[in-house]
């Protein structure tokens, strides 16, 4: 390969690259994610379409949406030496955190309360004599359900 002239990189290469499938780059290159070009049937992959696709499966894997990514990755040509995707990006990016969070603390506030009545149930033995079921370690009985 001449050294003037760019790498570029075929669909099966770049999927091998980074674990996806060609059907998954079709797809992103449908939602006009990437563009490769073409010669003939063939796509040929640039090395933006490389740093793209990065772009893209990392917004993947944090929870971003592909419309969220396209719009930040059409943030990289607006003139501003890439401040303005550097901002929005950044931005997006604590907003992500702020929800994980939120699902994080109510995520852990169900595993107590499930922690909680797990113990209770196991906790529970049939009073034969009254009919009830009762607590193991007081013998008192179940309470009727208040919320």
């Amino acid at each position: 390969m001449p050294a003037d002239k760019p790498k570029t990189y075929s669909i099966k290469e770049l999927a091998c690259d980074f674990g996806v499938t060609p059907r998954t780059l079709r797809h992103y290159e449908d939602q006009g994610l990437i563009s490769p070009e073409r010669q003939g049937q063939n796509r040929i992959y640039s090395a933006e379409d490389r740093v793209r696709l990065a772009w893209i499966l990392r917004g993947k894997r944090v929870g971003f949406s592909l419309s969220e990514i396209g719009e930040m990755l059409d943030l990289y040509n607006v003139g501003d030496g890439r401040e303005t995707q550097r901002a929005v990006t950044a931005e997006r990016c604590r907003e992500r955190i702020r929800a994980l969070e939120a699902q994080r603390d109510d995520i852990n506030a169900t595993i107590e309360e499930l922690q909680e009545f797990s113990e209770l149930i196991s906790n529970l033995v049939r009073d034969k004599d009254r009919g009830l079921w009762v607590r193991r370690d007081t013998g008192e009985p179940l309470g009727k359900y208040q919320p």
